[in-house]
C-alpha cells in the first residue's frame, strides 16, 4: 500500500518551502538591512527581525524536522538530546515568528493612532528592545518542552529519535503548561492582532475623514496629501502581513482547539484519519507564513522591489562581460575547429 495522501502532499510542499523559502528571507535580510527601502529605521528592524525568525523556522521546523525525517531518517541529528533541542529551537522560532508579528502590530498601531506616544516607542532602540524581549521569552517558555520527550527506541545502546512522554498528557502540571502554550501562541496573537488592526483602521478612517472636511472634497486630494498617501501605504503593508497570518494560522488554531474541547489526542496514529489530515495541513500552512513576507514587501514597497532587481541583475552584469570578451570568442573556436577535426567521422 502507498503512502497516504497527506503524506505524499507534505514530502513535495516542504522541499519546495525551504528551497524557496530559505533564498527569499535571505535576500530579504540583504535587502533591508542596506536600509536603502525608504523604511524608517524602527519598521526595517522589525521586518529583518521577522525574516530572521521566519528563516529559523525553516530551518528547524522545514528542514531539520520535516525534510529530515523522510529523506535522512538516520542522521546523528535524530539522536535524541539533539532532536529534542531541535525541536525546541523550533517551537522558539514559531513562538518568535507569530509575538514579532504582533510587535510590529502594535508599533504601526502606535504610530498611526497614538501621536504623543508616536516620538518615544516608535524609535529604531525600542525596536531593538522588543525583539530583544521578544525573542528571549520565546526562547524561556519553551525550555520546558525539552523535557517532555524521551527517546523513541534505543539503537546499539544510544537513545534514538524523540518520543513525547505519557506523563506530557495526564500530569496537571504539563496540562498547565500546555494551555499557557496554546493561549500565548496562537490564541493571544490571533486577539492582539484583530484588535490593533481594527483599532488602527479606524483611526485612520476617521483622521482622513476630519482632513478631507478640513482640506475640501477635492477628488485628487488622497493624491496630493503626503500624510494621507503614507497612512494609506502604512495600512496596506499592515494588513497585507497581519492579514497573512490569520489567514494561514486559523486551521492551526482551529486543530489546537479541537485537541483541548475534544477527546482527540496531539498525536493521531492513522494519517488518514480526517483531524490528521486538518492538523497536518494547518501546520504546512503555518509554515506558508514564513515565505509569504518577502513577497509582500515585493509587490507594496517600491523601493523593495528595486533593489531586489539589482540585486538580481548583480550576477548578470558580472557574467555579461565574460561572455563579450574577445578572447573568450577565440577560445570557443579554437575549441570548435578541435572538436570538428578530432571527429573521425568528419572527412
Amino acid at each position: 500500500m502507498g503512502q497516504p495522501v497527506i503524506i505524499q502532499v507534505e514530502n513535495i510542499c516542504y522541499p519546495i518551502l525551504a528551497i524557496v523559502g530559505v533564498p527569499a528571507n535571505l535576500v530579504t535580510i540583504m535587502i533591508l538591512s542596506r536600509e536603502l527601502c525608504d523604511l524608517s529605521k524602527c519598521v526595517t528592524r522589525y521586518f529583518v527581525a521577522m525574516a530572521v525568525a521566519d528563516l529559523s523556522v525553516l530551518v528547524f521546523d522545514v528542514i531539520f524536522y520535516e525534510i529530515k525525517d523522510y529523506y535522512f531518517p538516520n542522521l546523528f541529528f535524530n539522536y535524541t538530546p539533539i532532536c529534542t533541542l531541535s525541536i525546541v529551537l523550533n517551537m522558539a522560532s514559531v513562538d518568535c515568528s507569530v509575538w514579532l508579528t504582533v510587535a510590529f502590530t502594535f508599533d504601526r498601531f502606535v504610530a498611526i493612532s497614538c501621536q504623543k506616544l508616536q516620538i518615544k516607542y516608535c524609535s529604531a532602540k525600542t525596536a531593538t528592545v522588543v525583539i530583544g524581549m521578544v525573542c528571549s521569552v520565546s526562547i524561556l517558555q519553551t525550555v520546558p518542552t525539552y523535557f517532555a520527550f524521551e527517546p523513541r527506541e534505543i539503537i546499539d545502546n544510544r537513545p534514538w529519535s524523540c518520543s513525547v512522554k505519557a506523563s506530557f498528557y495526564k500530569l496537571p502540571l504539563w496540562i498547565a503548561y500546555r494551555w499557557m502554550e496554546i493561549i500565548l501562541t496562537p490564541f493571544l496573537p490571533f486577539v492582539l492582532i484583530l484588535l490593533f488592526n481594527v483599532l488602527t483602521i479606524r483611526s485612520i478612517v476617521q483622521t482622513n475623514r476630519v482632513t478631507r472636511r478640513l482640506r475640501g472634497n477635492e477628488k485628487d486630494l488622497r493624491h496630493n496629501d503626503p500624510q494621507m498617501v503614507n497612512r494609506r501605504n502604512s495600512m496596506i503593508i499592515l494588513m497585507a502581513i497581519s492579514g497573512n497570518f490569520i489567514i494561514l494560522w486559523t486551521v492551526t488554531l482551529v486543530t489546537y482547539l479541537l485537541v483541548q474541547f475534544t477527546d482527540v489526542t496531539l498525536l493521531v496514529a492513522s494519517y488518514n484519519d480526517p483531524f490528521t489530515i486538518l492538523e497536518q495541513t494547518g501546520y504546512m500552512l503555518r509554515t506558508l507564513t514564513c515565505c509569504t513576507n518577502t513577497f509582500i514587501y515585493a509587490v507594496s514597497q517600491r523601493k523593495f522591489k528595486d533593489e531586489l532587481k539589482n540585486l538580481i541583475m548583480i550576477p548578470i552584469s558580472l557574467l555579461i562581460p565574460f561572455f563579450k570578451s574577445p578572447e573568450l570568442d577565440e577560445k570557443l573556436d579554437i575549441c570548435i575547429c578541435v572538436i570538428v577535426f578530432s571527429n573521425p567521422y568528419v572527412n
